[in-house]
């Protein structure tokens, strides 16, 4: 397929910048397959599309203060860092700006030497491994130094740093929220839950690749980056009885549907456990597990277009989109959200 398949015209204003104040209240676009119909809603409203057997499954992943700005030692020159990927405890794959100012051996000081990173080598990407050095424990450090790695379509400053994490982020290692978790409050999973819904919880660290365009004309010659991912047994055990009884598996977000899909055997069957996954999901893939997705609204082009149009037909996805322009809906990750049942 075409990469320009997946293009469509995004008035700039439409980009949401901000979180709205009530998590709750953004929008939502119902699109359902069989029907071929979309419909408009407010996002708490979503409880209405859900039955009793369900489960949502959410990302718990927590989005660390993964940007620092730092100084060379020596020249005091300044430096961003963008933490991408831990190799060993106190070693980093990371992206720096300007790369040019660090070669291997160059050291960085971070709030007046509470944190020195030495870069140890050049790898794929022009990314560099670091080394920090610090006393004490280093989530403690990066919450005091770190800013949040806020998507570059986003040019507002971030005033509350939990508006970019959902309410129920617990295991910290991503470089970006999994937005479509970001509508729900502690309330409405709690209705949701009194509903007799089920709320199963998966992990996938969400990578800056998230954010990479696709350079390739041709889609299916492109390669994903690779992210973490963690599935317990007992939210394994959970999700496959889902199945068992014939109710639905709602994925809640694109990180949640790549984890899911990706632990998933030929059989059907979701088996525990962690690993690394690079899963390209594009028009002609069959969907091994989920149901249905809530998802916020992606850029032209991006590989998570051709994850939904996956789901629900390209047409029908490129259609939807359009009618959410008219409509003015608010897009990516601080946008309104669509459910795709």
């Amino acid at each position: 397929m075409n990469l320009h398949d997946f293009y469509y015209e995004l008035p700039k204003e439409l980009i949401a910048q901000d979180p709205l104040l009530d998590r709750a209240g953004s929008r939502l676009l119902l699109l359902d397959r069989k029907a071929k119909k979309t419909e408009h809603h407010i996002f708490r409203e979503i409880i209405d599309y859900l039955e009793p057997g369900d489960c949502l499954v959410v990302n718990n992943t927590k989005v660390i203060p993964a940007r620092l700005i730092g100084s060379k030692v020596g020249t005091d020159a300044k430096i961003e860092v963008l933490l991408l990927k831990r190799e060993t405890d106190d070693v980093w794959e990371t992206l720096v700006k300007p790369g040019k100012k660090a070669k291997p051996g160059a050291k960085i000081s971070f709030g007046d030497g509470l944190l020195v990173g030495e870069v140890l080598e050049v790898v794929e990407d022009g990314n560099r491994k670091i080394r920090f050095q610090y006393e004490g424990i280093f989530e403690e450090i990066l919450d005091r130094l770190g800013q949040m790695p806020l998507p570059p379509y986003i040019t507002h400053e971030l005033e509350d740093k939990t508006r970019y994490q959902t309410v129920y982020a617990r295991h910290n290692g991503s470089a970006a929220a999994p937005t479509a978790g970001l509508h729900f409050t502690p309330e409405l999973l709690q209705e949701i839950q009194h509903k007799g819904v089920q709320i199963a919880h998966v992990t996938l660290h969400v990578g800056l690749g998230t954010f990479r365009p696709v350079k390739v004309e041709q889609i299916e010659e492109h390669h994903m980056h690779s992210e973490f991912y963690m599935v317990e047994d007992k939210q394994a055990k959970l999700i496959n009885e889902t199945k068992a009884h014939k109710k639905r598996v709602i994925a809640v977000g694109t990180t949640s549907c790549r984890t899911l899909e990706s632990a998933t055997g030929a059989d059907g069957i979701l088996k525990a456990g962690s690993g690394w996954t690079d899963i390209f999901i594009y028009p002609g893939y069959q969907f091994r597990l989920i149901d249905a997705l809530l998802t916020n609204f992606h850029l032209p082009e991006s590989t998570l277009m051709m994850l939904v149009s996956a789901l629900a037909g390209r047409e029908q996805i490129m259609a939807a989109y359009k009618e959410a322009v008219k409509e003015r809906y608010r897009f990516f990750s601080f946008g309104d959200a669509m459910l795709i049942i």
